[in-house]
């Protein structure tokens, strides 16, 4: 019996990956248990927390390797950030609007279709050959800045920030560590940690 990989030996497929079955599980209580409208409203803004470290993530460290791994590497890299931009102006509408009006579950409802074939595309497709024509030792190497970039990075929807290299890595802090202040001063929960601390106060 092979023992479950520890961080240090997860390359960045298996880091994404992990992070598309997290924000899945939210999209499907998000569907499912239609509970108090404030506890909709937390799901929801843990949901655009999660895509949003994920898409900073993959805009600074994942897609320049494609660009450079790969022969079409500019065109996947080029439509990944199209349909990241896309997801992004559907949370910066929905981070404002209240769930009891009909409009949440209509943008949740486009958030949720438009991630989730993005999420089928990157794993039938992307991670694959990235796998394939890229160095283990890079993979695993790039899992570890993408940690350390969603620790710092951005936790709300930022449409006209940069999202290529270099400028998005260098803005990403700054823009993470304001997000976190207001998050922490309006009690905005970015992780279902923090979710669960606030349900047993």
């Amino acid at each position: 019996m092979t023992n479950p990989q520890t961080t240090d030996d997860r390359d960045v497929v298996d880091i994404l990956v992990a992070d598309h079955r997290a924000v899945e599980a939210l999209f499907v209580e998000l569907e499912t248990r239609q509970g108090a409208l404030e506890h909709r409203r937390h799901l929801a803004d843990v949901v655009i927390a999660e895509l949003v470290r994920h898409s900073v993530a993959e805009e600074a460290y994942v897609y320049p390797i494609a660009r450079k791994a790969l022969p079409d590497g500019d065109e996947i890299a080029d439509r990944e950030i199209a349909e990241h931009a896309e997801a992004e102006r559907t949370m910066k509408e929905l981070e404002s609007v209240e769930p009891s009006d009909p409009r949440f579950d209509e943008l949740l409802a486009h958030l949720t279709n438009t991630i989730r074939d993005h999420v089928r595309e990157e794993e039938n497709e992307l991670f694959p050959r990235l796998r394939a024509a890229t160095a283990r030792e890079e993979l695993v190497d790039v899992a570890a800045k993408v940690e350390a970039v969603k620790e710092i990075g951005p936790t709300r929807p930022h449409p006209g920030s940069p999202d290529h290299p270099p400028a998005n890595k260098l803005l990403a802090p700054g823009i993470g560590l304001v997000d976190r202040l207001r998050d922490a001063l309006s009690g905005r929960p970015t992780s279902m940690d923090e979710l669960r601390e606030r349900q047993q106060r």
